[in-house]
């Protein structure tokens, strides 16, 4: 199995930024893909970044352009840069690691963006 914990999270003002970490429990080689999600108040689910075991990023339509997923394999440790957030950034966002046919959830680090 995976343990997953995140940090970084916080209160931050609109266009401020913030930088989150996914500290994993085993080597990100043997992990198929890192992701994070985020659920706002009342809103679904929904991915923001993932990158995979190569190193190969995709991102979530809704967070396209001001957040960089990157990692650093020697601390089995993904990030998330968040940049020039909005109010509607505000949510909890999760960390999952997915290894072959099982899925892995952080507890998840809460995101507040005031106006």
């Amino acid at each position: 199995q995976v343990q997953l914990v995140e940090s970084g999270g916080g209160l931050v003002q609109a266009g401020g930024s913030l930088k989150l970490s996914c500290a994993a429990s085993r080597s990100l080689f043997s992990i198929n893909h890192m992701a994070w999600y985020r659920q706002g108040p009342g809103k679904e689910r929904e991915l923001v970044a993932a990158i995979t075991s190569g190193g190969y990023t995709n991102y979530g339509n809704s967070a396209k352009g001001r957040f960089t997923i990157s990692r650093d394999t020697a601390v089995n440790t993904v990030y998330l840069q968040a940049s020039y957030l909005l109010p509607e950034d505000t949510a909890v966002y999760t960390c999952n690691a997915r290894v072959i046919n099982r899925d892995y959830w952080g507890q998840g680090t809460q995101v507040t963006v005031s106006s």
